[in-house]
């Protein structure tokens, strides 16, 4: 991970060269605008035309781009949550890293290391920076992944650069960071840093009171309305926009919901996501047998001794049996 972070990218010493209207670019209605780069660089995310912005999470994410802010969006697993960021990240031509937060990243990952390398044909030991100076010192939007997954060492290191003018303290090189003023934090997690509470997270730790307060903006993103997860998915699996796929899609998201309820019960201990609806589309146009799409997305994640459930939710959304799903 490190080495690809070390590499000439002068592209990154600038600052944002202009702005844009958050109702033309997201249409959300707002009368706001955000700072942004009229250029593109190969760490800007690739735009998505179709993706769908919800009005809160967006409004989150932008005023951590235009204000500085550290903008913290839990949620279940498959809202969206890191594309969202990512997505407005696209539009604003800002570059964007994306880290995944699990207990494997160490605090070396993080701060650095020193390395042996090549300076006029001999070998010399040098320090090489973690991810986090080198975000920091860059106008990088730097997106931690399942952030209540990470080490506690690793977030104690993390504590600091939550201060929008902390400093970045290397102790081992005696050498004090200031953030570049195009430097954003964003991060994603399933829980709201209490811990898990429903047995969905495993691996999810209790988050340092202190630290948590430090964010500067923390929003939920949660399951949509049917109506709009339907438009999303339907943004995603083109080839069922007529009238007969839209009814389609109508009900895998109904189907959806009701594995949510389940959920709830505690009669599932399996969710089925909006990501999973979507590759439950996606399936399809390759195996062209709903039911085993289903299976191939969902079913087989699931407790054998649940499936007679979903068995029994999908006959009372299709009105037939689930067939190829051996039950």
């Amino acid at each position: 991970m490190l080495d690809t972070l070390h590499t000439d990218l002068t592209d990154y010493a600038l600052l944002p060269d202009t702005t844009i209207s958050v109702r033309e670019v997201f249409g959300l209605d707002v009368d706001i605008t955000v700072p942004a780069y009229s250029t593109r660089t190969d760490r800007v995310p690739d735009l998505d035309p179709a993706y769908l912005f919800d009005f809160r999470t967006t409004l989150a994410i932008l005023s951590g781009f235009a204000n500085d802010w550290r903008v913290l969006i839990s949620g279940f697993h498959g809202t969206g949550k890191s594309t969202h960021i990512e997505q407005v990240a696209a539009r604003l031509n800002w570059p964007c890293l994306r880290i995944n937060l699990d207990s494997h990243v160490s605090r070396i990952d993080l701060i650095g290391k020193d390395a042996i390398v090549l300076r006029e044909g001999k070998q010399v030991t040098e320090f090489q920076d973690g991810i986090l100076p080198w975000a920091y010192q860059r106008n990088v939007a730097l997106v931690f992944d399942e952030y209540d997954a990470g080490r506690p060492d690793v977030m104690f290191v993390i504590q600091r650069v939550l201060e929008s003018s902390g400093q970045l303290t290397l102790l081992d090189q005696s050498r004090v960071i200031r953030p570049h003023p195009a430097f954003r934090f964003f991060a994603t997690a399933n829980t709201v840093g209490l811990g898990d509470t429903t047995g969905l997270y495993h691996g999810t730790q209790q988050i340092n009171q202190a630290q948590m307060d430090r964010w500067s903006v923390t929003t939920i993103l949660n399951y949509l309305p049917a109506e709009k997860e339907a438009a999303v998915v339907l943004a995603k699996a083109p080839q069922l926009d007529n009238e007969e796929g839209r009814k389609l899609i109508a009900k895998m998201v109904s189907l959806a919901g009701l594995t949510r309820n389940a959920f709830r019960n505690g009669d599932l201990a399996t969710v089925m996501s909006p990501r999973t609806v979507i590759i439950w589309t996606q399936n399809l146009t390759f195996f062209k047998d709903i039911g085993l799409s289903l299976e191939l997305a969902f079913g087989n994640k699931c407790d054998p001794a649940e499936r007679a459930l979903l068995g029994e939710l999908y006959q009372r959304v299709f009105g037939e049996e689930l067939p190829d799903i051996g039950l």
